[in-house]
């Protein structure tokens, strides 16, 4: 769901463990969103990315930006996929950082063009807009996988 301002509203996220492992879980205005569903969402990320770096012009700046936010847009579906496999909560944190941190600099990428006049507006506006959504998923997912488990009581 997105509030007034367009922007996707996380209203918690949160680890469970089943029989299958453990893995997170995002409610989005009371809806949840799988692991299987977010990581669609960062494979489409990744493929409007590659389609953008196509259309950026045959310049010195436009080749430079086009192989640098293939590198960073392409790179959190694969961090996010290695999280989802990770053996411990310090490794799956580890992996969504490196994720945080490739979405924010595409996120930079993207401004950049835009500042640049390199494309226009319309064409980048909903791309900006998925990576501020994902950046708050990731950060909110790294947040809560960083919180220690609580202690138990004796």
């Amino acid at each position: 769901m997105r509030g007034e301002d367009g922007k996707l509203q996380i209203e918690s996220c949160k680890l469970k463990a089943g029989q299958g492992g453990a893995f997170f879980t995002f409610v989005v205005r009371e809806l949840l969103m799988t692991p299987e569903e977010l990581s669609d969402r960062l494979l489409d990320f990744a493929a409007r990315i590659g389609k953008l770096a196509d259309a950026l012009p045959d310049t010195r700046m436009g080749r430079h930006i086009a192989g640098q936010i293939i590198r960073s847009g392409t790179s959190a579906a694969q961090n996010y996929e290695e999280g989802c496999a990770a053996e411990s909560r310090r490794e799956f944190a580890h992996k969504l950082q490196i994720c945080l941190k490739e979405l924010r600099e595409t996120r930079l990428w993207l401004r950049l063009i835009l500042r640049a006049s390199l494309l226009s507006e319309k064409r980048l506006t909903k791309l900006l807009e998925e990576a501020d959504s994902l950046c708050k998923i990731i950060g909110k997912t790294v947040v809560t996988a960083k919180r220690q488990p609580p202690k138990k009581s004796d």
